[in-house]
């Protein structure tokens, strides 16, 4: 069989908790994906420019690694659990009905902090309940998370694509810096761009017109009120509201008593020994752990250089995910805005297929081999889009594939980092919010110098990454010649 009993038995005994868990992360990723396309219909809502409306980007996302901090106060408890991601979830659904009366951009960004708040609560509370559910058994339920991430993160922007602007407000393409349109006039000289130049669009007048995308957030308010409603009946079959009467909880057959004895001592062992490590709790307490003193260098260096590959790429996927309809709409391209709103559905559609892809290709190589193969993929990729930068035809099909290469850097990199250091330290805390970091300070760093410099941005950031993984296996095998040495030593 394709799937082993014993995890079919364990998800048939707890798919309503899991399906919910699988739900919530519908919402988030939602809220993560809509800013993109709608960014310039916001900005006329809120009458402010394009260095100002980024700021929106850099709260929701600090606000969310606040909210991944704090989220884990409410795993002492089932009801606490539960009841955090009750209203974690409604407050999504709240956010997105409020945005469209957001007419100037602090208001717009105290919501999309609030939102992030509410993010980082869900992303921490469903992957620790899954993790206590199936404790050893829960890598494949924690995969399915990232699936429901990208299914989220698709459907916003193509619920949104019908109610953009054509025009927006006509002032989003004043703002190009002098160094990209000199970078530009260079490439305009490149027998290789010299086939696609007659398809540029002179910029043309814009008329303002009335903008319809509060239909859209109403519309995804709707869509995602069933999640609190689902996370409410999660709790009334728990017996958690208090306003509800008890009954008889259901006996367990002998097999799933015989399973639930057995996780319960695996999952002692798991929790002793992740106690021994000290690495997999928060990152304060991972950086106030005694067993890392006397360590060597490239334990240290490895945590760090691991991190900065991803402050780097995850940054990339922040800034493309959120500036690639800006620069769509924008000249040279000049696709219409509603064409151009499909690039971030297409972008986040070839992240949740190249997870799906990693899955199977992480049995057959190694990931060092993964990662290198991405990065250099990610680098080609983005130097091709800035080679052909007035092939409307290669940008859809640049998206596509920065999403292939971009999406399964992060988990190589975790799964690489963890075996190097043989699951000691803090590698897993770090490199999340390394992650984090990464996606909030590449944001506001694109949107600050122009609105489509985000291709000459992510060649340099990628490169920079590359250089970092460089680093990173030249420390990894100082680091096992250390280990050699040390249990050589008698």
């Amino acid at each position: 069989m394709f799937v082993d009993e014993r995890i079919l038995t364990l998800f048939k005994r707890n798919a309503h908790h899991t399906l919910t868990y699988w739900s919530v992360f519908f919402s988030f990723g939602l809220c993560i994906a809509f800013l993109g396309p709608t960014i310039l219909d916001l900005q006329c809502q809120t009458n402010s420019t394009l260095s100002q409306i980024t700021w929106v980007f850099f709260s929701q996302q600090f606000c969310l690694l606040i909210g991944s901090s704090v989220g884990g106060v409410f795993k002492r408890t089932l009801f606490s659990a539960l009841s955090a991601l009750f209203v974690s979830a409604l407050v999504i659904s709240i956010i997105f009905a409020i945005i469209p009366l957001c007419n100037n951009v602090l208001l717009l960004a105290i919501a999309m902090a609030v939102s992030g708040l509410a993010m980082g609560v869900i992303d921490t509370i469903a992957n620790i309940q899954l993790v206590s559910i199936y404790q050893k058994d829960s890598a494949v339920f924690l995969q399915a998370l990232h699936f429901f991430i990208g299914f989220g993160a698709l459907v916003s922007p193509l619920i949104a694509d019908p109610f953009l602007s054509e025009t927006g407000c006509g002032n989003h393409t004043n703002n190009n810096s002098e160094f990209v349109h000199h970078f530009r006039n260079m490439l305009r000289n490149s027998p290789i761009a010299d086939h696609s130049i007659n398809q540029s669009h002179l910029p043309h007048e814009q008329v303002e017109e009335d903008s319809n995308v509060h239909y859209a957030f109403w519309i995804m308010a709707l869509m995602n009120l069933p999640v609190p409603i689902a996370v409410l009946f999660l709790m009334y079959r728990e017996q958690l509201i208090p306003c509800c009467p008890s009954s008889t909880p259901r006996l367990l057959d002998k097999d799933e008593l015989a399973m639930e004895n057995q996780q319960g001592a695996e999952g002692t062992d798991v929790e002793q020994k992740e106690h021994e490590a000290g690495g997999h709790g928060d990152l304060f307490s991972c950086c106030q752990n005694d067993n890392l003193r006397g360590l060597p260098v490239s334990f240290f260096m490895i945590h760090i250089l691991g991190g900065m590959v991803l402050f780097m790429t995850d940054g990339i996927v922040g800034a493309y995910a959120g500036f690639v309809y800006t620069y769509g709409v924008a000249p040279p391209m000049s696709l219409p805005h509603k064409t151009a709103g499909y690039l971030a559905s297409i972008f986040w559609a070839a992240i949740t297929a190249g997870r799906l892809l990693s899955i199977p290709l992480s049995y057959r190589f190694q990931p060092m081999r993964l990662l290198m193969f991405n990065i250099a993929g990610a680098i080609v990729t983005v130097l091709m889009l800035l080679i052909f930068y007035t092939s409307s035809i290669f940008l859809f099909v640049g998206t596509c594939l920065c999403g292939l290469f971009l999406s399964s850097i992060f988990p190589c990199m975790l799964a690489y980092t963890e075996d190097i250091l043989d699951y000691q330290g803090c590698a897993t805390s770090v490199l999340v919010t390394s992650a984090g970091m990464g996606e909030m300070v590449m944001q506001v760093l694109v949107g600050s110098v122009s609105s489509y410099s985000f291709l000459l941005c992510g060649m340099i950031i990628a490169c920079i990454g590359f250089i970092l993984f460089i680093g990173l296996l030249l420390f990894h095998r100082i680091h096992r010649n250390y280990l050699t040495v040390r249990n050589a030593w008698p």
